[in-house]
Formats: C-alpha cells, structure tokens, sequence
C-alpha cells in the first residue's frame, strides 16, 4: 500500500470513530472547535487537517499540478 492509501485509510478510520462517537454522544460547536484537555476530539481537527493536507500535497505531486 503506498504512502497515500495509508494516510487515506487513517483518515477513514478517524472519520467512523467520530462518527460513531457523534451518534452515541452527540458533538456540539465547542466540543469540536474548542475541546478542553482529555477530551475525546482534542486534536481531532488539526491531526485530520493535517493528514488532508499532506494526501492532496501527494495527489499534486504525483500529477505535476500545484494547488
């Protein structure tokens, strides 16, 4: 599996853990822009910012386009 297919497939992951998180607690605007220390979403936004950044970094890259 290439480097990009592993990035994609955390980001899967990290979409159905949220997702059953969501619906089992419900996610309000604080809990998901803000979460304090401990929190179950801290660092969720940021690492899967992070993750999309570096799959559309590779998908340019492997087109020869530049975003």
């Amino acid at each position: 599996m290439s480097k990009k297919q592993d990035l994609i497939k955390e980001m899967l992951e990290m979409q159905k853990k949220f997702m059953a998180y969501e619906h089992a607690n419900g996610v309000d605007a604080r809990e998901y822009f803000a979460p304090k220390s401990g929190e179950e979403l801290e660092g969720y936004r940021e690492k899967y910012a992070e993750l999309a950044r570096q799959v559309n970094e590779m998908a340019h890259k492997e087109k020869g386009s530049h975003p």
